[in-house]
């Protein structure tokens, strides 16, 4: 049986990445690349760079978030930025709702 306390961590980072990659989109645009080093860098755990790739598309596809191509320095690939729509800020909003309004609820 795997340690309660991890399960909860697995539930509450990985399971709902959508929610990192959405606010921290809140603050610029950013690369897929970019986004997993920062959501490290500023949540503390690192999510598996196809999960990244996995949920950006589809926070792509239901209009959560836009995409655009940028030419970088000579010589190295073009990057694929993607920015977060009014329609994500507003799911960005809820879910930090949510989350606020179960912590309350835990606290008693």
């Amino acid at each position: 049986m795997s340690d309660p306390i991890e399960r909860l961590r697995r539930k509450i980072t990985k399971e709902v990445l959508w929610l990192y990659i959405l606010r921290l989109l809140k603050e610029r645009p950013m690369y897929a690349y970019e986004l997993k080093q920062r959501i490290k860098e500023t949540f503390g755990f690192e999510p598996a760079t196809v999960s990244s790739y996995v949920v950006l598309y589809k926070l792509e596809k239901e209009g959560y978030v836009t995409a655009e191509w940028q030419e970088q320095e000579m010589g190295k690939p073009s990057r694929k930025y993607y920015k977060l729509t009014d329609e994500g800020e507003r799911l960005l909003g809820e879910g930090i709702k949510f989350m606020e309004d179960i912590l309350e609820k835990l606290k008693g």
